[in-house]
């Protein structure tokens, strides 16, 4: 989304904001969480039972799913950097985080003792009302408040003055970026191998949103070399490609390096690690999940057009690594590598009519869902 905006506009530095996002990103999931509450209490789900106590574990984090984003985006827009900051909580967001934690359980047992009281739906939508203002406060007071309107204001690569505005986020987003990257137009494909989720088929996963209403989350299930196909005719046609993998394993962190070869455990060991079970065993075993976003920028490919190796760009900052940038090789990306994100027309007919498919509900502890989860906060 940033570089299409950038060679539009001619310019040499910018970023969209990533805290305005996070800010309606933490209204509303928690909107949506506490919405799961009363439903799963409706239907009769024990306080002690595997989805509410699952529910309860962790109310809300920094992860998330490409799903999420294109409800956010859509329903409040975008502004420059310059506009929303980044602050103590949105680089470190643990803390605040605890405290909305704290407040949803507190909510979670008002709702359900007011469910089990017979409370009407206009009683129970009241409540909620309330209980988000207070949310509200919490991350309004931990992360600012985001404008409403702004003037953009900048000077292009050749030094020349321009501005537009006065915007609403969303105009900003509809008039200005949307030409250049609709997210209506980007689709996710997963690879889960699991005989349980044959490939072909829609998979959702149960109370896994952040918008009540939004755009559900949905995972076309395709062999791996489907999305590694993707990916380089996306970075080929000039379009770097969001992805979700299981960044910790065979990562060599000092030089940017991941490769199943990255580290000899045999040798010092005299057993494998990581890769004595099969991806579909370790996802079964609970020896694997997605844990981490980046993204693809570039690509290497052999004589016959083949991808062997992946220029990626992490969210740590330009310190580490080679800039910030890592390199994936194309046997690491086989082993996990889960989930992109690429345009539509990046895609075949036959994978896309997929998409039109009711899709098969996953349980809310299924794997495939674990991009939003709590290894993925900010300490």
């Amino acid at each position: 989304m940033r570089l299409p905006f950038m060679k539009k506009y001619n310019l040499d530095e910018f970023e969209f904001s990533q805290s305005y996002l996070f800010f309606w990103d933490k209204i509303e999931r928690s909107h949506y969480w506490l919405n799961n509450i009363v439903t799963t209490a409706k239907q009769g789900e024990e306080l002690d039972g595997r989805l509410v106590s699952f529910l309860l574990k962790d109310p809300i984090n920094d992860g998330g799913q490409w799903d999420m984003i294109v409800n956010l985006v859509n329903k409040y827009g975008l502004v420059p950097k310059e506009f929303f900051k980044e602050s103590f909580s949105s680089k470190k967001s643990l803390h605040m985080n605890a405290i909305i934690k704290t407040k949803l359980r507190e909510f979670a047992m008002e709702l359900r003792e007011k469910v089990k009281a017979n409370a009407s739906d206009e009683e129970l939508q009241a409540t909620i009302d309330k209980q988000i203002a207070i949310i509200y406060n919490i991350v309004a007071t931990c992360l600012g408040t985001p404008p409403e309107k702004f003037t953009f204001e900048y000077y292009n690569k050749e030094k020349a003055y321009n501005s537009f505005g006065s915007l609403t986020p969303q105009e900003f987003y509809n008039t200005h970026v949307r030409p250049l990257f609709n997210v209506d137009d980007k689709v996710c494909l997963v690879s889960d191998p699991r005989d349980s989720n044959p490939f072909g088929n829609l998979y959702t996963l149960q109370c896994l949103g952040n918008v009540v209403g939004g755009r559900q989350t949905a995972y076309n299930n395709q062999p791996i070399e489907t999305l590694m196909k993707a990916v380089k005719d996306s970075i080929q046609g000039g379009e770097a490609v969001w992805f979700g993998c299981e960044v910790s394993k065979r990562f060599e962190r000092k030089h940017g390096l991941e490769d199943l070869d990255a580290h000899d455990y045999k040798l010092i060991f005299n057993t494998d690690v990581q890769v004595g079970l099969k991806k579909a065993d370790r996802l079964r075993y609970g020896d694997s999940c997605m844990t981490h976003a980046m993204v693809f920028t570039a690509v290497g490919t052999d004589e016959l057009g083949n991808p062997t190796k992946f220029r990626v760009e992490n969210s740590y900052g330009d310190k580490e690594y080679n800039k910030g940038y890592l390199l994936l090789t194309e046997p690491w990306f086989r082993e996990f590598v889960f989930e992109i994100v690429v345009d539509k027309k990046y895609i075949t007919d036959e994978v896309l009519e997929v998409f039109k498919q009711e899709a098969k509900v996953l349980p809310a502890w299924d794997p495939m869902g674990t991009l939003a989860c709590p290894l993925c906060s900010k300490e």
